[in-house]
């Protein structure tokens, strides 16, 4: 299984090593055309790509450095002036040792990214609404009631149709996060998570490189746990690390299970159905992009060997476990085992394939293209933070390899596949970097760390290692001096309000067992209304950003009023959408960037009102639906309407929480409210 392997040979699959080859080149053209071809910039699909042009300027910038420290490495060298080293004597700590020594140290590290860049928060929706559902299984329970009066507690991605509230999101990333909420820390899962991230991918790598020395193991472990694109990730709430993991776990499954050639092998092929399942139940594309592979390799090695289906049917078994549990959660919650929350919230457009989005431009093959291509560039930044490209890494190795052996043609293979899965996916996955490709971070480092090995073979001139030392050397110094410290300050700024230790708060400013109507935006409050009338996910972003704000108040407000719904509701709230589509723009008069103004309007007093709320300050909701300590209920501030949840919580104090301000650091203000004069206000208004 050694890549300098003579050509024209085969490996123990059958498969030549020609064909080995042609795929890993294949892998590097098209990392090349999506990763150096800024395709979202000058295709019209709704894509864009800011700073482009001073980014490619500090790349050609950080690439000429980088090329003139490796020719002045090459020149040294040429003169005898570049130090030799000697082969290192064996070191008295097993590989296994030092292997689970840079998995602690991984945890250490992850978790004080955890820590100081994510405060140990979610501050993602996504992982808001994960860690809710979390919440609710450590009740023992797969959902919640629907409240009386949905529009005061509803947020983005959580299903609250019907009589049930739960996570539109599959149950196995909750799950996990339920395992952080048992032991009072959810924030340390995805660090243990990916602590044995790190542990299996030196698994992988001994597999994948069985010739190659201790030393070499332990270094490319060490990067892939020093990653930053991966140390970021693993620091968060997000569902792509505890997905990893369980892929992570069902590769070694598998390269356990194909390295045995006698009797059968039960326990990695249980293991291996087991980990894939998970992962289908975290994110089933991700799983079946590893999953499809692995099933064709199976298949195809049972065909030469009978006795081998055994462990076939022993690995389907363990895909079966966790798939039925995921199954039962859904008939649970959707009403159907194969039925996912997100369909239910957004509708058959959720899916794969080119059509209408549940929000923004339809879904083309152009866009898929530029989105596709958009992952591949912001990893040349994101990946090692590198002053040059980070994708010219994988590519040389890629170029540059002999032989590729079948558990490298597995990771390409299934590399592509999630090329393909997100390339057919409607939405942007960003937020800390492209995170729909994570599942590629095992294969781009893994190759990464054997370019100085393949340059050695290609060409063993020592200038020309000297020259490839010197560059990957400033490759790591350029990250440490000037892109990390820049990334880590730009994500410690960002989201701030999704930081802030709100029960804290409330129990420092004496406010418990009270009723907290929380101040959003008014763009929020509009959106939860329209939910609230029965208007589906996707046709409230449509609404949404299509019409005027007061527009959108004045007409809900009557929707309310008169108790219109249905296709009667439907058919005002489209003519109103007709008649402003075409002019409105982003909203000048409020902090708020999401919501839209038509030009030339007056404003009645009602939506000045509304405009006055947004600029002296207002808060996300979602977060305040995860305390669960202090006795307060907190619900959305929604005016007038608020006079239903007094009347259903007749004996509770009532405050209003805003921000003092609208800056986004402002301080928190608690203000209490007199009931009656509340009902004298909304009296007089109606």
């Amino acid at each position: 299984m050694s890549h300098h392997a003579p050509s024209g040979t085969s490996d123990p699959t059958g498969t030549s090593v020609s064909t080995g080859v042609t795929i890993a080149r294949v892998a590097a053209i098209v990392l090349l055309v999506l990763g150096f071809i800024p395709f979202a910039s000058f295709l019209k699909v709704g894509l864009e790509m800011p700073g482009l042009a001073a980014q490619l300027r500090e790349w050609g910038t950080g690439s000429l450095l980088t090329l003139g420290i490796a020719t002045l490495a090459w020149l040294a060298a040429r003169r005898g002036h570049w130090p030799s080293f000697k082969a290192r004597r064996a070191h008295p700590w097993s590989l296994e040792m030092r292997v689970g020594l840079v998995a602690i140290g991984a945890l250490m590290l992850y978790a004080l990214v955890a820590t100081v860049i994510a405060s140990r928060h979610p501050l993602q929706i996504d992982e808001l609404s994960q860690l809710w559902q979390a919440q609710r299984y450590a009740e023992w329970r797969l959902w919640a009631p629907a409240p009386a009066h949905r529009e005061f507690f509803s947020f983005l991605h959580l299903v609250d149709i019907g009589d049930r509230v739960y996570s539109q999101f599959p149950p196995g990333g909750p799950f996990m996060l339920w395992l952080g909420v048992l032991g009072g820390a959810p924030w340390l899962v995805g660090p243990i998570c990916g602590a044995l991230c790190v542990w299996l991918f030196a698994q992988v790598v001994r597999a994948a490189e069985p010739a190659a020395g201790d030393g070499w193991v332990l270094g490319t472990t060490l990067l892939f746990a020093c990653t930053p694109f991966g140390v970021f990730m693993f620091g968060t709430h997000m569902n792509h690390v505890t997905a990893l993991l369980w892929i992570l776990v069902a590769i070694v499954a598998l390269i356990r299970l194909v390295s045995r050639d006698g009797a059968p092998a039960f326990k990695p092929a249980l293991l291996l159905g087991i980990g894939l399942g998970a992962a289908a139940t975290i994110r089933p594309l991700d799983a079946f992009a590893f999953a499809l592979p692995a099933a064709i390799w199976l298949v195809v090695r049972g065909g030469r060997s009978p006795q081998r289906w055994m462990e076939n049917v022993t690995a389907g078994i363990g895909v079966a476990i966790p798939f039925a549990a995921m199954m039962y959660v859904n008939l649970q919650t959707t009403g159907h085992p194969l039925l996912f929350g997100y369909e239910v919230l957004w509708g058959t457009t959720h899916g794969l394939g080119f059509h209408a989005a549940p929000w923004g431009p339809p879904h083309t093959p152009l866009r898929g293209l530029a989105l596709a291509s958009l992952y591949q560039w912001r990893l040349q930044s994101y990946l090692f933070e590198t002053p040059f490209p980070s994708l010219l890494l994988p590519v040389i190795a890629l170029f540059l390899a002999r032989r590729v052996d079948a558990i490298d043609r597995f990771l390409l293979s299934s590399g592509a596949l999630v090329i393909l899965f997100y390339l057919l996916y409607w939405h942007d996955g960003y937020f800390l970097g492209p995170r729909f490709v994570i599942p590629l971070l095992p294969v781009l480092v893994l190759w990464t760390a054997r370019i100085p090995r393949l340059v050695a073979v290609r060409f063993p001139s020592p200038p020309v290692r000297a020259a490839v030392s010197a560059a990957l050397g400033f490759g790591v110094v350029g990250a440490l001096i000037f892109n990390l410290p820049v990334r880590v300050a730009t994500y410690r700024a960002g989201l701030t309000s999704m930081r802030v230790d709100y029960a804290r708060a409330a129990e420092r400013a004496g406010v418990s067992n009270a009723l907290v109507f929380v101040r959003e935006s008014w763009g929020a409050q509009l959106m939860a209304r329209l939910w609230a009338l029965g208007v589906s996910r996707p046709h409230t972003e449509l609404l949404y950003s299509g019409i005027d704000a007061c527009n959108l108040e004045l007409e809900i407000s009557a929707l309310e009023r008169d108790g219109t719904r249905g296709a009667a509701m439907e058919a005002r709230l489209d003519a109103l959408l007709a008649r402003d589509s075409s002019f409105v723009m982003k909203s000048t008069l409020t902090p708020d960037p999401s919501e839209r103004m038509r030009p030339g309007l007056e404003y009645p007093s009602s939506c000045q009102q509304r405009i006055a709320d947004d600029r002296a300050g207002f808060l996300h909701f979602a977060p305040l639906q995860l305390i669960t300590t202090g006795g307060n209920i907190y619900a959305r501030d929604l005016q007038g309407r608020d006079s239903l949840l007094l009347a259903q919580f007749p004996e509770r104090r009532v405050f209003l929480m805003k921000r003092a301000g609208s800056e986004v650091d402002a301080p928190l203000e608690y203000r209490p409210l007199n009931r009656d004069s509340l009902y004298a206000a909304w009296r007089s208004v109606r």
